[in-house]
């Protein structure tokens, strides 16, 4: 039984041993690569006017320097829409690459191109979301999404309240940088290895710029050394600029960023302002909501519309709202073109109403957990697109079991006592919850396609359209192939994703990589085996519907009779001109979306959760330790236990580290000022949780999924929102019962820090103007 054993990830022991190889370690295999380095620009709006390479030319060890007129087709790599100049005339962004220089090592690349001078005359640059608001500079047409009359609700409303939010972005600071290898081949056709997440829209895009047709270019995802959404476009122009280079030299070219031009050339989390109006009653109950929505989508377009309309979807998290309005916009600025990152901005969304209803909660003097549990969707809601919530009582179930698995009302007793004892330090404990809906929202992209090959020694080649980032998605389509087939594990391989193993695949996003591919393969495995019964019933002399594949053999389901080894039936199949090869195909069901009328299905179910999160803070530094946290998670029926746990730590951990550590610092000026982990502040072992207690949901079945299973990638980042929670609370303990706390996103240590300090000197003044 391969289902639901809880198995290392395939590759753990490569991983750990240094064994598994990704995108650049494959340099080796191409002898005579060149090595890319970019010439950058160090503005944040400038046009070019000269670019002189003479002296880079004449060194030793450079090859040629790669500009537009290298271009044999279209100088341009945006994916959404032509807006993403891969030679720029006009620099759009701090640290934007200009030419290319092609070496025979890296250091020649990186030397020469420090003498390439390229002549500018700077422009007026965008660098902020208010100055974006202010200048009318954006991407896109408001978006909306309503129900009811927000407007009429709130002028109704028993009580109303008012706020504003900025959430910062987030580096995606995956151990691999983006790499990319490409290299060309007598009949000119170009095979690329790139670390990407979405293969087929490297593959159009290098037969973009190269003129290619597409079945001219061969991508390879080998696996990566993380992405979290950060290589689903962001992946292109690296593999650009090596296919370039390949077919003007005739060489294999390598294109790998260090991780300051990583940092500096990359897109983040798109940083978003929320401004919020919330009406509700004496109990704490909602009765309207209006939210305003800017996200900052940097230079070009990219993934930023899908992102923003997630975050419209995703505005009411948990909470039944009868009247609500979220409209959105993304502005553009100089900045990197901000794109996919693990949650989509749908945590960018949900923060804004977890916002509000602590406000809500402190203004009535009600526990901010009474409030939340009081406003769940329940049986017969639906969202504020009118989507129906199948599994709406699936929220108030997990709160349920989590309180009294966590002992939650105990130790906020404990807590309380506590914080009355110690004038210096303060504990706080918060609980909440998580609704996530899983899908892409481009209809079209809700596809996969796999093909499964069987040779005659009855091992299996499992080829499929996702990539492996350490998610453990080819841990999984193991499983589902040797279930399927009835297989030991060990008999079954899973191939490195390849565009000309299975075409015109859709991106490893969206936590849908298993749904999605997971689907195609079973149905693949099932062909095979269905075409294998028929073979082993004429040689067991049995019903083939009374067969059983399981461990390798091939026997009846009452146990009786004969039996024949799985390899021993794929023998006869060939001889008897049994084909052992099946595509499999799937397409999520009943999904649709009117985006003018702001209803429909968008999504093929929710997944939910919460957690529990318990911080003790510091006074006098605003330094805090996560003391203990509680976790219970919905993945349905679990396929592979040890893998969704760790997606579950993961996300959490990475959730965590957007709330209150990593903080993006950019100058007036547009230049990145964190570029490197001495900079940047990442979650470590120290900020772990003392005490971690992660529960999968049992009996969670979700009907029309792949074994039962539910998607486990972004999920759990928004469980993170527990220790932000918990924070405010500590903060607040400092002085009292205050009607207003306000927090600034991420919460680190200063912020929190300034957050008390504005509580204990102007504590009245903050609850005069929460009145």
């Amino acid at each position: 039984m391969s289902i639901g054993r809880a198995i290392p990830h395939e590759s753990a022991e490569g991983h750990v041993t240094g064994a598994a190889l990704y995108t650049d370690d494959l340099v080796g295999r191409y002898p005579g690569c060149l090595h890319a380095w970019p010439v950058a620009g160090m503005h944040a709006h400038a046009r070019v006017l000269a670019v002189h390479a003479e002296d880079a030319l004449a060194m030793p060890g450079v090859v040629t320097v790669l500009d537009a007129k290298d271009v044999p087709g279209e100088n341009d790599v945006g994916p959404a829409k032509k807006d993403e100049t891969l030679f720029p005339t006009e620099i759009v962004y701090w640290g934007q690459p200009v030419v290319w220089v092609l070496a025979e090592t890296e250091e020649a690349a990186k030397m020469a191109a420090l003498t390439v001078r390229v002549d500018v005359e700077a422009l007026p640059a965008i660098t902020s979301i208010e100055q974006a608001i202010e200048q009318g500079s954006f991407h896109t047409e408001p978006g909306v999404i309503a129900r009811g009359d927000a407007e009429g609700a709130l002028a109704r409303a028993t009580h109303t309240l008012s706020g504003e939010l900025f959430v910062g972005g987030q580096e995606h600071f995956y151990l691999e940088t983006h790499a990319s290898i490409a290299s060309v081949d007598e009949a000119g056709s170009v095979l690329v290895q790139s670390s990407t997440q979405h293969p087929t829209e490297t593959q159009e895009i290098v037969a973009r710029v190269l003129d290619l047709p597409k079945n001219q270019v061969v991508v390879q995802s080998l696996r990566m050394g993380g992405a979290f959404g950060g290589k689903e476009t962001q992946a292109n122009p690296w593999a650009a600029v090596a296919a370039i280079g390949c077919v003007k030299t005739g060489r294999p070219v390598r294109v790998r960023l260090d991780r300051m031009r990583d940092f500096t050339m990359s897109g983040k989390r798109h940083p978003f302002l929320g401004r919020w109006r919330i009406g509700f009653d004496d109990d704490g109950r909602i009765e309207a909501y209006d939210l305003e929505l800017f996200s900052d989508g940097g230079f070009s377009l990219d993934l930023s519309a899908p992102v923003l309309h997630r975050a419209l979807f995703h505005a009411d998290n948990a909470y039944y709202v009868p009247h609500m309005r979220v409209v959105g916009r993304v502005c553009k600025t100089n900045a990197c073109s901000h794109t996919a990152f693990r949650g989509f901005g749908g945590p960018q969304g949900m923060i804004m109403i977890e916002d509000a209803i602590d406000r809500i909660a402190r203004d009535r003097g009600l526990p901010p957990s009474a409030v939340r549990e009081r406003n769940f969707y329940r049986a017969g809601h639906t969202t504020h697109y009118e989507q129906p919530l199948d599994q709406a009582d699936r929220v108030a179930r997990i709160w349920g079991e989590l309180k009294a698995s966590s002992d939650f009302e105990a130790r906020a007793g404990a807590i309380e006592a506590f914080n009355a004892s110690s004038p210096d330090r303060k504990r706080g404990l918060a609980i909440t919850p998580v609704k996530f809906g899983i899908s892409f929202t481009a209809k079209w992209y809700n596809q996969a396609a796999a093909l499964v090959l069987v040779y005659k020694d009855g091992s299996v080649q499992v080829n499929h359209g996702g990539t492996e980032m350490g998610q453990g998605l080819h841990t999984k389509m193991l499983q589902v192939a040797a279930h399927a087939l009835g297989v030991p594990l060990d008999v079954v391989r899973v191939m490195p994703t390849r565009t000309d193993k299975v075409p015109n695949t859709s991106a490893t996003a969206a936590s849908s990589g298993t749904d999605l591919n997971g689907a195609a393969v079973l149905a693949a495995c099932e062909t095979i085996r269905e075409r294998l019964a028929e073979v082993a019933g004429r040689v067991l002399g049995t019903d083939p519907g009374d067969l059983v594949f399981r461990d390798g053999v091939v026997a009846r389901v009452d146990g009786h009779g004969p039996t024949a080894s799985f390899a021993e039936v794929v023998s006869r199949a060939y001889f008897d001109r049994v084909p052992l090869s099946a595509t499999g195909f799937y397409r999520t069901p009943g999904i649709h979306f009117d985006e003018k009328a702001g209803r429909g299905k968008p999504f093929h179910y929710f997944a939910y959760g919460a957690a529990v999160a318990e911080v003790e803070v510091d006074r006098f530094t605003g330094m805090y330790a996560l003391r203990r946290v509680d976790i219970l998670h919905d993945v349905g029926d679990s396929l592979s236990p040890l893998v969704d746990r760790g997606q579950v730590e993961g996300g959490f951990a990475q959730g965590v580290g957007w709330l209150t550590q990593e903080e993006l610092w950019w100058a007036p000026d547009g230049r990145l000022g964190t570029v490197n982990a001495s900079t940047y502040k990442l979650p470590t072992i120290g900020e772990c949780p003392e005490e971690m207690h992660v529960t999968l949901l049992p009996r969670a079945t979700e009907p029309g999924v792949v074994h039962g299973s539910k998607a486990v990638g972004e999920p759990p980042f928004m469980l993170a929102f527990a220790v932000r929670e918990a924070l405010r609370e500590a903060v607040a303990a400092f002085a009292g019962r205050p009607k207003l706390v306000e927090l600034a996103s991420p919460a680190t240590a200063e912020q929190v820090y300034w957050a008390i300090e504005r509580l204990s000197r102007g504590g009245a003044v903050a609850e005069e103007a929460a009145q």
